[in-house]
């Protein structure tokens, strides 16, 4: 997990939608940065809608909400539609942003090791410093954490 305080490092990933979202495209605004493992899973879909029914508030407080993970721009799309998500979803199939920012671990499920995304959720301000990172966050609490600290 990267430090707070730190500069958060920049990015270049397609939402959704296919359009192309930079971290420095948000200079000036707060953004969520949160790191989830699986599209339609029950965690992620909780944090997700979590996200969603509180988007109104965080968007009151100037706040932009930036979910990511390493399924494709189609999943995305299919679970942004399902669950009518209002905020934008990045895919890093290649890896390289989830490595940048420290989430891809080796994790252990039922004694099994394998590689994959530790639920991480960042508060970046309006320069790009991390003012608040959260790693193995509990995703149904994360949303109402993140609201709060905001």
């Amino acid at each position: 997990m990267l430090k707070e305080g730190t500069k958060a490092p920049d990015f270049s990933l397609p939402d959704q939608n296919g359009k192309i979202h930079s971290l420095s495209e948000y200079k000036g605004q707060r953004v969520i940065l949160y790191f989830y493992p699986k599209d339609n899973t029950s965690g992620c879909t909780k944090q997700a809608c979590g996200f969603a029914e509180r988007y109104p508030q965080f968007r009151e407080k100037g706040a932009i909400i930036l979910g990511i993970n390493k399924d494709t721009v189609a999943s995305h799309k299919k679970f942004e539609e399902k669950y009518g998500l209002p905020f934008t979803l990045l895919s890093d199939t290649s890896l390289d942003v989830l490595k940048k920012y420290d989430v891809w671990k080796e994790k252990t499920n039922y004694g099994k090791v394998s590689m994959g995304i530790v639920r991480t959720t960042y508060l970046i301000d309006e320069n790009g410093v991390i003012v608040r990172a959260m790693d193995k966050v509990k995703a149904a609490e994360n949303p109402q954490e993140m609201l709060e600290l905001i």
